[in-house]
């Protein structure tokens, strides 16, 4: 159990004027001393972060101290789109990444099995809005059939770039018919404000601060839900939060506790969502005039999913594996950890 420093310890006041040796010693000695009182240092845990609305479970559980509280230390690195995080991941210089492409996971624990072990899980459809597709201002788009001809942008990763084509695709657009460029979403309001895009596969905050500026309208939402899916109510599981097997088997504690300070996240979130939106500003690309506007996911730990939940990722899953987006089947059960 954690306890409060010693007042001792709090009043000390030392500047450190020494060789490398000697503060490497005094660094050892102060441990002792915090060891002798029982105090415990916190357990470091390395996040990759795509800086999205679906990553608020992060940003709520540091700033309202759920993880500080359970002796974890959030270290996190800015890594944007799968791509980025996968190669963290394999490379083994993050331990969890927030908003994980499920998809893009899976094809990591394919090529290194265990590198992506989700222990929460997104749903997007209609109500929990995440993926969507959005017309410029002026450009004459009233079903996603309209954008034949126009020249688009996609969130970046192949992922992404997949999902849009199928839904175009499944809309009667095939590649030829449109233009498609990966971009950053940091650049997507600018972008289309600047008119080098007629429309897009945009993502949230950026789709909400297109609305809220008048830079462009949301044609279609829940996508992956309808068009995947085949239902506009299912369950979308796109992307979620994982941790490393690596992690898992070398500080099995700490991840027990890290995924405890994700839990105390959600159900926060849940419990007070307008309050949690205020975390997305200054961590996203959120103006604080439309925080409380932002649609949410559906924010699940997997141990709280249930068999027909579990066969809605399994069914998200095999349509990339069938067309070949995926290497080989998944049973995804193999790349949860119930926490």
């Amino acid at each position: 159990m954690r306890v409060p420093l010693p007042a001792c310890i709090l009043a000390a006041r030392v500047k450190i004027r020494a060789s490398p040796a000697r503060i490497r010693g005094a660094a050892l000695a102060l441990g002792a001393l915090l060891a002798a009182f029982g105090v415990a240092a916190a357990d470091t845990v390395r996040v990759g972060v795509n800086p999205v609305s679906a990553s608020l479970p992060l940003y709520v559980g540091i700033g309202k101290g759920f993880f500080k509280d359970l002796g974890i230390d959030i270290e996190t690195t800015k890594l944007v789109g799968g791509p980025a995080n996968v190669a963290a991941l394999i490379s083994n210089q993050v331990d969890a990444a927030a908003n994980m492409v499920t998809i893009e996971g899976i094809n990591a624990d394919i090529k290194k099995p265990g590198c992506a072990m989700y222990i929460a899980i997104n749903s997007q459809n209609a109500k929990y809005v995440m993926e969507q597709f959005v017309a410029r201002t002026g450009v004459d788009v009233k079903v996603l059939a309209d954008f034949k001809g126009k020249k688009l942008l996609v969130a970046p990763g192949p992922a992404n770039v997949t999902m849009a084509r199928a839904v175009l695709l499944a809309n009667g657009l095939r590649e030829g018919d449109y233009t498609l460029d990966q971009l950053d979403i940091a650049q997507h309001v600018g972008a289309l404000a600047a008119g080098t895009f007629d429309g897009g596969y945009t993502l949230e905050p950026p789709g909400s601060v297109m609305r809220k500026n008048k830079v462009a309208r949301t044609i279609e939402a829940g996508l992956i839900a309808k068009y995947i899916l085949g239902d506009p109510d299912a369950n979308g599981y796109a992307a979620g939060t994982v941790v490393t097997e690596a992690f898992l088997n070398a500080r099995p504690d700490a991840a027990n506790r890290f995924a405890q300070g994700w839990e105390r996240a959600i159900a926060f979130i849940k419990s007070n969502p307008d309050e949690a939106r205020t975390y997305l500003v200054g961590n996203t690309l959120t103006p604080p005039d439309i925080a409380t506007t932002i649609p949410l996911v559906g924010f699940t730990m997997v141990k709280d999913l249930t068999p027909a939940n579990v066969a809605e990722f399994q069914k998200f899953i095999d349509f990339a594996s069938d067309n070949k987006i995926l290497s080989a089947k998944v049973d995804v059960t193999k790349f949860m950890a119930r926490f």
